[in-house]
Formats: C-alpha cells, structure tokens, sequence
C-alpha cells in the first residue's frame, strides 16, 4: 500500500512507532471497542506501510506458512481468517491450519481494508522518544519531529544476538561471507558447489538450510545444544490461565525473567522442518552438528576455517548466524531520553511496566518481546500481541484508567 498523503497534524493523538503485525492488531483492538479514533491514529514506519518488514523476512526466507495457528492475526475476531480461508483450505496447513504466507499477508490487507487504516502509516522513522510537559516529542530520522499525546511502541526486533568470536576474526574477508540471518535474501544467491555453515538451533536455521540446499549448496546445521523439535516455540498452555495464573502473580522480576527462558527454551525446529532436514541429511547434502560450538574462525584461501570446542576443524565457503535478537532496552537508542527523565526498572534488559504495558507516569506503552515480563514467554508472537491488546486498549479507550492510574 502506498504510503499516506495525509498531512501531520500540529499535534497527534496517538502514535504508533511500527507498523509491524503487532501495530495492526492493537490498532485493530481499538477501533473495534471505539471506531470514531480512527483519525487520530498515526504509525510511523520507514516504509510507510503495513507490515512491510514482515513481508520482506517472510519473502526472503521463503518461508511456506506461519508457526502459529490461525486464530493468532491482528482482526479482533479470532474466527475472521478461517472465515476470510473458507474457499482456500489448502492454505491452511496441518496439524492446526497454519495459514500460508499469502494467505496471511492477503487477509491482513483485508483487515487494513475493513477498518479503514490504509492512510493511517507515515514515511517517518522515529529515532528518539522525549516526555516534555506532559506530551511526547517524537524526533525523525530526516529531521523533522513531531508531538503526540499517547505513545505506542510496537518495533520487532531488537539488538543481532552475535557470537563473541565474530568481533574477534583478525583476518581481513569479504563482508558477505559472513551473516546474520536478518541480512541473507535466499532469493538474490546462487550457490552451486559451495559449503555453507549455519549456526542455530531455531527455525530460522532450517528455513535457511533447506533455501541454501535448493540452491546447489551443501550444509552443515550447527547448534550448542540438542535440535529440538516442537509444533511451536512455547508451550500452548502460555496462552491461557494453565500457566500465565501462576506467572502474573510471581512478584520477582527475576523469577518472571527466567521462567520466560525457561519457557521458550532456545530455539525449536517445527516437525515438518525437521522432517524435510533428515531427508536431505540422508542424501548427503546436509550433516548436522549439535552439542557443538565455534570457538574461533580465520580467512583462509578464500575460505573459512572453522575451530570447534570439540577439536573439530571445518572448512566452509559461507557462514550464516542463525542466532537471533534479544530485547535490551538500554541498547535501544529510540529510549534514551525516556530513560534518563523517565527512569524505570529494567530486569535483563526488559523493562518493568505497569498492568496497562505502560511506562511508570505517562502514557507511553510497550508491546512486543519488551513487554515480555508482564505478557509472558509468548510476548513476541501473535498470540502476545493479542494479549498486548487486552491489557493496552482498556487504558487507551477508557479515560477514567488513564486519569486515576497515572
């Protein structure tokens, strides 16, 4: 969708900082429960579009269907895109219809449509969040800036989760022999005859494996631990009472951190994927190499040689960081003015908010993997920005929560 012609007021509302699936599902939630704030919704996203960042990672990891069920999508109604699938059932994909990424994405342009957010996302990449005199100064990349009322944060992401060893290589190499995972576009690369060492557990690793494999390379599938294999990356008894009563009442922040860890437990392989890698295991085009870790590389000969904890040497021509992000606050640039005149506890790099997902004395608001400490170990998922919903659209739609909570 283009982005929005539609002028900045003087002064705005409510901002949203992304405009990623999290962003459309809260905006969602709040026009279901109060339609006439649609106006005075502005997201701000570099791309000046919906989900834009999504499309791009699900494209080039050419990544088949989602993780999660089809209950979990930004539309207030949980039935909406098995309604929206009715005549497309084979892109609902076994064990719990998981929706193909087509599917998704074409019936998230649908929800845009039906509640009329299609204007709603401004080219503008925000850098910095200040809380001055009770409003919100919102500074933009180009320059410009902006003031807004009530604040919500809804980025992916966070800081690349980047080995030691890779800021310890002491010989000169070609950037691109190297990755991380959030830089690799399978569809740009033709790699006939090469050797490609992939390192993490998680199913961004086996999307990876399974591109590269197709397109001539052989792989070899590193992680410390174990491969795990799991339908989803938490237990689904963190999207209900089953375990979210016990966790909402620990009062150590600590506890709630390690029990988050504990909860996700690393990264997992869905069956379907690990399926497709033992079948090219057995034809020799991948071996995997788990309970082992790098432990320093060198630029040999136009190609990598790989030390390993165990005394194994590799020789690759590519690396690529299956490694993930982690959420750390204090590494965020976008909240270092609201850290020094706002200051909150942080545990672990996540922030303490109150029930509301909001930021101690304001109205500024958190969803995604920062507000992992109050949402739980799904935080991060779909099924976590609807959770988001229930704690963050009460506080918006209902002034009497803002007036006597803040």
């Amino acid at each position: 969708m283009p982005a929005t012609s539609t002028a900045l007021p003087p002064s705005i509302d409510l901002a949203f900082i992304g405009a990623g699936p999290h962003a459309l599902t809260v905006a969602a939630h709040i026009l279901k429960k109060r339609n006439t704030l649609r106006d005075r919704i502005f997201a701000f996203d570099p791309s000046g579009e919906w989900l834009s960042q999504w499309r791009k990672q699900f494209a080039a990891l050419e990544i088949e269907h989602l993780r999660s069920p089809a209950v979990h999508h930004p539309d207030p109604n949980p039935f909406e895109l098995r309604r929206f699938a009715e005549n497309r059932p084979r892109e609902l994909f076994p064990p719990y219809d998981l929706p193909g990424s087509r599917l998704f994405e074409e019936f998230c342009k649908d929800t845009i449509n039906r509640w009329e957010l299609g204007d709603r996302v401004f080219p503008e990449k925000v850098t910095e969040i200040e809380f001055k005199s009770g409003r919100f100064h919102l500074s933009f990349a180009g320059g410009n800036s902006a003031i807004a009322r009530r604040v919500i944060v809804a980025k992916g992401g966070g800081q690349l989760n980047l080995p030691t060893w890779t800021n310890q290589i002491s010989t000169p190499y070609p950037a691109e022999k190297i990755c991380h995972s959030s830089n690799i576009d399978l569809r740009s690369l033709q790699l006939p005859g090469e050797e490609i060492l992939i390192i993490g557990g998680g199913l961004t690793s086996g999307h990876l494996a399974v591109g590269a494999i197709a397109r001539g390379a052989k792989v070899l599938l590193m992680t410390r631990r174990y491969f795990q294999e799991k339908l989803f990356d938490a237990d689904p008894g963190w999207l209900g009472p089953k375990y979210l009563k016990g966790f909402a009442v620990e009062p150590d922040w600590e506890k709630r951190w390690l029990t988050i860890q504990q909860a996700r437990n690393g990264g997992s392989m869905t069956p379907a994927i690990m399926t497709q890698l033992r079948r090219l295991s057995h034809s020799n085009k991948l071996t995997f190499h788990d309970r082992c870790e790098v432990v320093g590389v060198r630029w040999e000969d136009n190609r990598w040689t790989v030390d390993c904890n165990n005394g194994e040497k590799l020789r690759v021509d590519r690396i690529w960081l299956a490694t993930g992000t982690k959420p750390d606050i204090k590494a965020e640039p976008l909240f270092q003015k609201m850290l020094e005149t706002q200051p909150v506890e942080i545990v672990k790099g996540l922030p303490v908010l109150d029930k509301h997902l909001r930021w101690s004395g304001c109205e500024l608001f958190v969803t995604g993997a920062l507000a992992a400490l109050q949402v739980g170990p799904t935080a991060r998922n779909l099924s976590g920005a609807r959770m988001a919903c229930d704690r963050i659209v009460p506080a918006i739609v209902k002034s009497s929560i803002a007036r006597l909570e803040i």
